[in-house]
């Protein structure tokens, strides 16, 4: 590459949305660089991993829509890619704060099929997991596998055209020409910056929201009979918040579920994360796993690090000023959206959208 060369759109960033944007924009004919710091499918952010959780259930009727959309670009670029994505599983929503009632009537609202089950119905057909109250089961909740999505949409994008550049770090965005720190620079009329947790650290032109940047625990557990078909699944109760899902290739040769808690992360950096477990977390999810879920081995066979990006309401971030897309769907509940999240950017980067009023940057 030339010490400068012209891209109309540069993307900087390929964790998922930076990767699904490109990917985007390539299929649509724009000429795109997409530029990564580290090599493509990195650990060091929050897009590697073989497991995130798809599901329609949110007591927001926004995001319920936005899944739906999410559907059905999930399985474009599925087909586009040729690469299985999204895996079906049926998901669970369980405990009094998650408020499965609640949740039944906004599914009711969207026309999303469910079914509300009391707990000795849902024993009768989980009975590796135990229920204490009502439980909401949404049939279309799967596992979407994050570094599978990474390398695809990277490989097309790339095969549509993008120039990607890997293992070079961003040093500045102004006016369209984004620093590297190799001396080079990339000038676009247009740049979309999907740093993830990074993002806070560019300083750009342009006024974020307060982001809150965490390193959070998984953990994988065993499943004790391996024909048992688990559910994703979210509970909650009046002391923590915990997520699970089949684990995938990150759990080892076994079938395993990924257990975590979504609250409870150690406040950091991109750059000065640890990357050690946090000792308490595993304590509070090994005994969660003993105490509520008697199908899986409460020994974890594996354990993982990465990193939460949070807006102060949990929205996200999708906006454009002047030559800047903004992207950070972030909080914690970004990824099942990926290939939508990189469309909407794409409209924004090209002039064929409008940002939503939740995912401005000033509101």
């Amino acid at each position: 590459m030339d010490p400068r060369s012209r891209s109309v759109i540069a993307v900087v960033g390929a964790g998922l949305m930076g990767a699904a944007t490109a990917w985007q924009l390539a299929r649509r004919g724009h000429e795109v660089t997409l530029i990564e710091a580290h090599n493509i499918g990195h650990r060091h952010g929050s897009s590697h991993g073989s497991s995130r959780i798809f599901r329609r259930a949110y007591a927001d009727p926004l995001y319920v829509g936005l899944t739906g959309r999410a559907y059905e670009e999930w399985r474009e670029l599925e087909g586009d890619s040729a690469t299985p994505l999204l895996r079906t599983t049926g998901g669970l929503d369980l405990g009094e704060g998650r408020d499965p009632e609640a949740l039944a009537g906004v599914l009711e609202g969207a026309g999303v099929p469910y079914e509300l089950l009391g707990a000795e119905a849902a024993l009768e057909r989980w009975p590796f997991i135990r229920f204490d109250g009502a439980v909401l089961y949404h049939p279309g909740a799967g596992v979407v596998d994050a570094d599978a999505t990474v390398a695809a949409c990277v490989r097309r994008a790339g095969e549509l055209g993008a120039q990607v550049l890997t293992g070079v770090r961003v040093v500045g965005i102004k006016d369209g020409r984004v620093g590297l720190a190799d001396g080079r620079e990339v000038v676009a009329e247009t740049v979309v910056v999907a740093a993830g947790a990074w993002l806070p650290d560019l300083g750009l032109s342009v006024v974020l929201p307060e982001l809150r940047v965490t390193q959070q625990q998984v953990f994988h557990f065993r499943q004790r009979q391996p024909a048992d078909e688990w559910p994703v699944l979210v509970a909650k109760d009046t002391d923590m918040q915990v997520y699970g899902l089949p684990s995938g290739s990150d759990g080892g040769a076994g079938p395993a579920m990924k257990v975590a808690e979504h609250d409870r992360g150690t406040p950091t950096t991109a750059d000065t994360r640890t990357g050690i477990v946090d000792a308490d977390s595993r304590t509070r999810i090994t005994t969660l796993v003993g105490d509520r879920f008697p199908g899986l081995d409460p020994d974890p066979v594996a354990e993982a690090t990465c990193l939460y990006t949070t807006t102060p309401d949990e929205d996200f971030v999708l906006d454009r000023q002047g030559s800047l897309v903004i992207v950070s769907p972030c909080s914690g509940h970004g990824a099942k959206f990926t290939p939508l999240i990189g469309a909407m950017a794409a409209d924004l980067a090209t002039g064929k959208g409008e940002p939503h009023p939740r995912f401005r940057l000033g509101r």
